[in-house]
């Protein structure tokens, strides 16, 4: 096809021929015309992203990283199929365009998305905003993780998307397996908590919700001049789930300090214009379908879930195959977040 082999800028390390995404493209998506520059993006620890323009489109790629991956991880297509059933809803999320499962275009399976022109803040604390934008983008936090939980999955084509029911119970067992199974094995804390967490499951209550399983700041993107969230971005660990469990993971960014992936634990709140996390937790619950009452339980789950995945993290960087350049670095606060989740097990 003429014009298929146009290469523009290359911007990062790519693990892939980009002639071979171009005249993919070429073929695959209408309108596209003119060289193709990609960019890889940096920051993200899990599927690799890259902006990929062109002088009238621009698009998002992301795929699953190369080299050995647990079964279950990086599913790219869960993703996709995710994106695809909230695009037919007011749940902020970039437009789907396609997905390929082949390996034959770069290395694995990808999918490709809008992209959208926004903000996205990586530190909590929102340095360089007013205390108004600080308070907005709060609770447009709590406004976006509502209207999400209020989709019915069953209307959107995802009554199958997991098993529903005993949803915590099942997340023990997975991220307890994946603990057990992964190299490391240094971090005691990990070892009291599933104890702990075993010991204090809350009972089912038959409440199922579009899980999104990575609900924080970071993985918003937020309209350029206004507190609204106008894309929620990685999907990756999306499932049918307790709402409580992304309300949960949420909130763990009031018991983590700003070393410690960038939370707001000693900081004042107040001053900085941030609700407090009673304050973020009505403001959702004020919309949201009936989610229960938080409790510890859901924030200890949460920053035990999300230091397993730290954990892997650091294995897959030992490995060679993480997705971000410092991978190291964040693999060792898996056992901060250890240690901050037994804290507030045993203040409970």
């Amino acid at each position: 096809m003429a014009g298929s082999d146009e290469i523009g800028t290359i911007t990062g390390t790519l693990d892939f021929d980009p002639l071979r995404l171009r005249r993919f493209l070429s073929g695959a998506l209408e309108g596209v015309q003119g060289p193709m520059s990609v960019e890889r993006i940096g920051g993200g620890q899990s599927n690799p992203t890259y902006f990929v323009s062109f002088p009238d489109q621009r698009l998002v790629l992301r795929k699953r990283p190369a080299g050995p991956t647990l079964p279950s991880a990086h599913a790219v297509d869960r993703e996709y199929r995710v994106l695809n059933a909230l695009a037919t809803t007011d749940v902020p999320v970039p437009r789907p365009l396609l997905f390929h499962a082949d390996p034959d275009v770069v290395g694995t399976p990808f999918y490709l998305m809008e992209r959208l022109d926004g903000r996205v803040f990586d530190q909590c604390a929102l340095p360089g905003l007013t205390s108004p934008e600080r308070r907005g983008i709060y609770l447009g936090m709590a406004d976006a993780l509502a209207r999400l939980h209020a989709v019915d999955p069953e209307e959107v084509g995802l009554s199958d998307y997991s098993r529903p029911g005993s949803y915590f119970a099942r997340q023990l067992a997975r991220w307890s397996r994946q603990w057990r199974e992964s190299p490391t094995d240094d971090i005691q804390a990990l070892d009291e908590l599933v104890a702990w967490l075993e010991g204090h499951l809350p009972p089912d209550d038959g409440r199922v919700a579009i899980a999104h399983g990575d609900f924080r700041l970071g993985n918003l993107l937020f309209h350029p001049s206004e507190p609204r969230v106008i894309g929620i971005l990685d999907w990756e660990l999306s499932t049918l789930g307790h709402p409580l469990a992304d309300l949960g993971f949420c909130c763990m960014t009031w018991h983590t300090a700003p070393d410690e992936y960038g939370g707001i634990l000693g900081l004042d709140h107040a001053a900085l214009g941030i609700p407090s996390v009673d304050e973020f937790v009505q403001r959702y619950q004020l919309q949201a379908k009936p989610a229960g009452e938080l409790q510890p339980f859901h924030v200890v789950f949460a920053l035990f879930r999300f230091a397993v995945i730290f954990v892997g993290i650091a294995d897959r960087a030992r490995q060679g195959n993480a997705a971000g350049s410092n991978a190291g670095e964040i693999g060792r606060l898996a056992g901060n977040f250890a240690g901050r989740a037994l804290d507030l097990a045993r203040a409970s």
